[in-house]
């Protein structure tokens, strides 16, 4: 079993590039299934905006190939949105 804590300690790195994309900062839970639909990265809280976070990228958990002790490997076909964080 693993906490949420436990995956926002861990770096997102892309299988496609090798690049950090960031870190866990919120999860995505579908709460009739109870299983996590996605992973937030990333997101510094805009300026005038109460909600919308800029740089927030949301991964599919079928996008998940592998959660490692230090790492979350995942397999982004498009990562050109993502900044390093």
């Amino acid at each position: 079993m693993m906490r949420i804590s436990d995956l926002q300690t861990k770096d997102i790195v892309s299988m496609v590039s090798g690049r950090r994309l960031g870190h866990v900062s919120d999860v995505d839970i579908n709460v009739a299934t109870g299983f996590v639909e996605s992973l937030v990265v990333g997101g510094a809280p805009k300026m005038l905006g109460w909600l919308q976070k800029e740089g927030e990228w949301v991964i599919p958990w079928s996008d998940i190939v592998k959660i490692g002790n230090d790492v979350i490997l995942v397999q982004v076909p498009d990562e050109a949105g993502f900044t390093s964080g």
